[in-house]
């Protein structure tokens, strides 16, 4: 007789394999401690420590962090491909509009400035400040353009 629940859970611990010798090697590789990777991507060094050992599966936030912090995909961080990096294409989208890249930068769950996570309030401050930005900045093209137009409209009349 056979037992397919056996096969099942030997796939599952597999998957847990790769999971956290990936995590293990990458913090290793990036010379970070467990507690340092537990700051940067908001976590204690003590599940930093059960990732490594597969005593604990990463949440999606986590596995999100990591991933940015680390420069790969989660498809590797979980051990689906050994390709590390996504293509660019697929990375960065190419904004063109500066109002759609800062609703872009603050959707970012795990936002992070010198490698500590932001709180709610910083992102708030952040998009306020690049906001007064954005309004600085078109009025100072509004008045080059009327500018350049009353130039235009002179050089026009002579």
């Amino acid at each position: 007789m056979f037992h397919y629940g056996y096969y099942i859970i030997e796939l599952i611990n597999i998957l847990k394999v790769g999971i956290y010798l990936r995590i293990r090697e990458l913090r290793k590789e990036f010379n970070l401690t467990q507690e340092e990777l537990g700051k940067k991507v908001g976590q204690t060094k003590s599940n930093i420590s059960k990732y490594e050992t597969g005593a604990l599966e990463p949440g999606i936030d986590t596995l999100n962090s990591l991933a940015r912090i680390f420069d790969v995909s989660i498809d590797y961080l979980l051990g689906n491909t050994d390709q590390r990096n996504i293509s660019i294409d697929e990375k960065y989208k190419e904004v063109y509009d500066v109002e759609e890249a800062m609703e872009v930068i603050l959707s970012q769950p795990g936002l992070m400035l010198n490698g500590e996570l932001l709180s709610d309030e910083s992102k708030i401050i952040l998009a306020n400040s690049i906001l007064n930005g954005i309004r600085t900045v078109k009025e100072i093209e509004s008045k080059k353009n009327k500018q350049n137009k009353k130039s235009d409209d002179n050089e026009q009349r002579n």
